[in-house]
This record gives structure tokens, C-alpha cells and sequence, in this order.
């Protein structure tokens, strides 16, 4: 399944009326099924499924690692994943039955907003990011996104390795961005405490929630954070950058690993 599709629409331009193709992007519901127990759906974009399924579970806190998913299996109408693994069954039970409707693209739950789920997630890393290199990161983060430049209308997400690694994630739901950029990083066994994390839109909690999860030290966008995002950041001692433009950049929490 393509990720976008094609249209025809009428377009009226100054004094013009025309008639164009149009490229969309493409939205399905995508059904999460482990160990043969349908654990929710999500409406995604058709493009790397098994890495927004697996960044899914890490931030869930349904698995510890990707050690721990024994088998993935996409099905062939890409609408639905299996995935076979050790789960955390406490985290299972709580994304079930305790869930927390989130401020995200649709109606999206999570389990992770809770303070048992956070309590061992205080982020240690002592890694430091040049600011110089974050601002042209930022600056070329667009142009690295396809899915965008072909049709405007997908949130991205991208997550820069120490090393120089980038993986990119695109999607209608903001979340889901974050899912598939770490999800692509622990299929490739990258440690993410030696990373940051670059986001098109704003740091509200599920946001920010979803970096400490996975032990991801920096976060940076281009837009706003919610006050709750700066809270949880200053608690579990995530370093959160918004309206990184150009040169500038706002330094909310963990300004110890940015350096000039």
C-alpha cells in the first residue's frame, strides 16, 4: 500500500479556476495485535508499520527493549501487525484498563503518563550536543522528509544518533512520528542516550512522556511546549528546546548538554 494517493480537484487561483492532480497522503486504521491479543488501533500512515508498532511498545513500556519481541509480521493489506514477545504485564493490564485519552492527532490513548510507569525513567545521560550542529539539523530536517515535501500534511519526527545517524518518522499523528523514528533506531540497535530527538510540532506531555520512556536525553522543536511538557522534562531531567529557528533556540530544562 502506497502511503499517498492521487485526486483530481479544482483549484482557483487569482481570476484562474483549474482543474489538478493533487497528491494526498494516505490514512488507515492499524490494528496492533500481540501475542494474539488485539492490544488497540491507531490511525497512521501506510509507511514503516513494524517501526511505529515496535517505538509503539518501547514507549508503552509493553517491552524493555527490542530484545524482547521475538517475531513481527505485517499482514498483507498492511492494516493490521503481530507481534510475538515478553511483555510487561502490568503495563499491558494498565494500557487495557487505565488508559489516558491524549492530546494528540485523534483519539489516542496512552499508559505511560503515570507515576509508576516513570518513577525508574530519571534520565542519567551526560551526552552534549553543540548547538551549532542541533541548529543545522533543525534547518535540514524538512528537506529529509518526503512524505512532507510531496504533500504538506504530515507531522515528522527525527531522531539524530551522536554518530551522525538520523531516522526519520512521518505520520498524520504526531505520536506516531516519535514511534517510528525510535522504533527504526532499536530494530538497528542504537543507544538512545547518545541521541536527540527533533519534532515538527509542539512538546505537550505524551510528547515529552514518550522521549523520557525511551531514555532519550534532548528534545527539540520548532514550535511550543505545554506547561505540563516543561514540568515532566525538569523532573526526569530531560533537556526540552522549543522554537529552534535558524540560529535561535529556547532552552526549557537540562541546559547542560547544550553547548555553544
Amino acid at each position: 500500500m502506497q502511503p499517498i494517493f492521487t485526486t483530481n480537484i479544482t483549484k482557483f487561483k487569482a481570476d484562474d479556476t483549474l482543474l489538478i492532480e493533487d497528491i494526498l497522503v494516505r490514512e488507515i486504521k492499524f490494528d496492533i495485535i500481540v501475542n494474539n491479543v488485539k492490544l488497540g488501533s491507531v490511525m497512521a500512515t501506510p509507511i514503516d508499520l513494524d517501526a511505529l508498532a515496535i517505538g509503539y511498545l518501547l514507549s508503552e513500556n509493553i517491552v524493555s527493549s527490542f530484545k524482547d519481541i521475538k517475531s513481527v509480521n505485517l499482514s498483507a493489506d498492511f492494516l493490521s501487525i503481530d507481534i510475538k514477545a515478553d511483555v510487561n504485564e502490568k503495563s499491558l493490564r494498565k494500557l487495557t484498563f487505565e488508559n489516558v485519552i491524549i492530546s494528540g492527532c485523534g483519539r489516542s490513548v496512552t499508559a505511560n503518563i503515570d507515576p509508576d510507569a516513570l518513577s525508574a525513567k530519571f534520565i542519567k545521560s551526560r551526552v552534549k550536543f553543540r548547538r551549532a550542529d542541533i541548529s543545522k539539523q533543525m534547518n535540514e530536517f524538512y528537506s529529509q522528509c518526503e512524505l512532507y515535501e510531496k504533500t504538506g500534511c504530515v507531522h515528522t519526527a527525527k531522531l539524530y544518533a551522536s554518530g551522525g545517524e538520523f531516522f526519520i518518522g512521518e505520520d498524520i499523528a504526531q505520536h506516531n512520528t516519535i514511534d517510528k523514528a525510535v522504533g527504526k533506531a532499536a530494530m538497528k540497535g542504537i543507544d538512545l542516550s547518545d541521541t536527540f530527538l527533533m519534532v515538527s510540532g509542539r512538546l505537550s506531555s505524551e510528547m515529552v512522556v514518550k522521549a523520557v520512556m525511551n531514555a532519550i536525553p534532548v528534545i527539540i522543536s520548532r514550535t511550543a511546549p505545554t506547561s505540563l511538557g516543561v514540568l515532566i522534562a525538569r523532573k526526569f531531567n530531560l533537556t526540552l528546546c522549543g522554537f529552534a529557528r535558524g540560529e535561535n533556540l529556547n532552552v526549557y530544562s537540562g541546559l547542560e548538554r547544550i553547548y555553544v
